[in-house]
Order: structure tokens, then sequence, then C-alpha cells
């Protein structure tokens, strides 16, 4: 959490994404200018200094950070992060572990942020898996959707710590103070699905939470459940035809989250991804969301969620 009266610190890995480092050097000059919070660009410094030198910034709260690599799409996320410490995601998420940040954005590899994040943050106490999601509807601002694109094969307990998750983030950032969950399934009968959701939905019915059932498809943006609760085999999908809406329509704006991305939760520290190709108002938009969930304290109020429903998690 940033300290108490001081401003948010945000490390910006300045090589991950598709428009690196132009775009993102851009977008962080725009949040410094709009959202009051402190930026550390984090790459080569020939390169991001060559680039923060085309924009009148000697009076904001910018620097450099030295890394002396960045890991490209396309490689073995693990790997890469292993053989690369000094990569830029790399940098970045140690800044956060040592206090010298308080959250880092990256629109770099998903498995490079989320490596590097584990392995540098660590995870909260009975999460066993990092999750991305949020707000992907614009017509139902207050549903969130998680896993969108992590974790494939779930046992139900993950995806019980994934509705503790989404829980957390509808009461600190929509300001929902009892968030609905659902499970989503193919039926709203309470035995319908696989056998994941079947499992999955006896967890949800014990652990506490606001479980109101099954969710089926053509209820998704009714806001009837504030949490969509699925594993990222389905959530991915969804969250493609969700962007595709926005893509066929030549809306590159539509939809809250088509710019791709989220906050990926369950390890101890905010990390948010964006999407590959987001341009400069993506990243200053992402740079204040990630200033939102600093000031709201997300990483401390999921750690005593966690905890108050521990027996329901096996870890």
């Amino acid at each position: 959490m940033a300290r108490a009266n001081q401003r948010v610190r945000i490390a910006v890995d300045a090589m991950g994404g598709d428009h690196a480092p132009t775009e993102i050097v851009k977008g962080a000059v725009l949040a410094t200018e709009r959202n009051g919070v402190d930026i550390a660009l984090v790459g080569p410094l020939d390169i991001v200094e060559a680039e923060l030198a085309k924009y009148d910034a000697s009076h904001l709260p910018i620097r450099c950070i030295r890394a002396d690599d960045f890991i490209p799409e396309g490689k073995n996320p693990a790997l890469a992060v292993r053989r690369k410490p000094n990569s830029s995601i790399a940098v970045a998420a140690r800044m956060v572990k040592e206090g010298e940040a308080d959250g880092l954005i990256s629109a770099g590899p998903t498995g490079a942020v989320v490596t590097s994040a584990i392995q540098y943050l660590g995870m909260l106490a009975g999460v066993e898996r990092p999750v991305i999601g949020g707000a992907i509807f614009d017509t139902a601002p207050n549903t969130v959707v998680f896993d969108c694109g992590v974790n494939m094969d779930c046992k139900p307990y993950h995806l019980l710590t994934f509705a503790v998750i989404g829980s957390v983030c509808c009461k600190k950032l929509l300001n929902i103070s009892n968030p609905t969950v659902g499970l989503l399934n193919i039926g709203a009968e309470e035995g319908k699905g696989n056998q994941l959701t079947r499992e999955t939905y006896h967890l949800l019915q014990g652990c506490g939470l606001n479980f109101i059932g099954n969710i089926e498809g053509n209820q998704m943006m009714s806001g009837r459940a504030n949490v969509l609760v699925c594993d990222a085999f389905v959530g991915n999908i969804l969250f493609k035809f969700v962007e595709s809406i926005g893509l066929f329509h030549d809306l590159p704006e539509a939809h809250g989250y088509n710019q791709g991305g989220g906050l990926i939760l369950g390890v101890n520290g905010i990390v948010r991804k964006l999407h590959g190709a987001s341009q400069a108002p993506h990243v200053a938009a992402t740079i204040h969301q990630a200033k939102q969930a600093i000031k709201a304290d997300l990483i401390g109020a999921l750690k005593s969620e966690l905890t108050s429903i521990k027996k329901e998690i096996k870890s």
C-alpha cells in the first residue's frame, strides 16, 4: 500500500508492448499530468531517455530506471525471466518487492509479466494461481469476470479463490458492499455443467460469499451477478468475443476492456497488464487504475478476505 499522505509510485515497463517505448512513454507523461502519480520508466536508459526527451517533462515526477534487456513476445516466459533477470519487467517487479514502487504496469507478454510477478512478489496465502480479470462489458460496468486469461485447467478451489478476488475487487474498486457471485455455466439449475462447475457450485454455496447460483450466457450482461466466475478457457473466449465486437463495428474504444489486460491478482502486489497493442491513452488510463487499486489497499483487503474463508480453500 502507498505510504500515508504520499504520492503513489508506479513502475512502468517502458519496453513492453507492440508500440513500446513510444506509446508507453507518451502514456506515462499523460498520466503524470492528469493523475498525480510518480512514474519510474524502466528500460535501457539510452532508449527510454531519448523517448522521454521528446516531451517537456523536466517538471514532471518521472525518472528513468536502468534495465539492460526486455522480453519480446514468443519466448518461453519462465525461461526468459530466469535468463533475463535484468529485463525491464523483472526490474519493475523487483522495485515493487523492495518498496521502491507501489505497483507496476506492463504491456509485455502476459506469461512474462505473470512469471515475474510470481517470482519476485510471491503469492498471497491461500492462492495457488494468479488470476486476471475485471469489467469487460460497457453495458454492465458493475460486473467483473475472473479468470480472463491465465488458468486453463482448474480445480474447484481455484474458482473459489477467483470468486473471493472478484468480490473484493467489487467492494474496493466499484463500491459494491455485498457483491453477488455467479458461476458461468450452460444452465441455471444446480446440477448443470461439467464436473468442475458442479463441484464448484457446492463449494461456493458454503463459503460465505453472496453466491446466487449459475449464470447462463444470456444473463452475463444483465447485472444480476457482480462477479462471474469461470476458468480461463471459457473466460478468454468470452473476453476475445467482447473485444471482437468493438473491432467488427470499428469501435476501437468500445467495451470497457477492449484495450485488453487487467489486474493480475493473487500475487502479493499490484500488477496491471495492458494489451500488447495499447496506445498512450490506454497506458495513462491503466496507470490511473493501478493508482486506484493501490489507494484502496486492494492487496490488504484480499489478504483479509482470504484469511476469513481459509477453511474452504485447499492450499
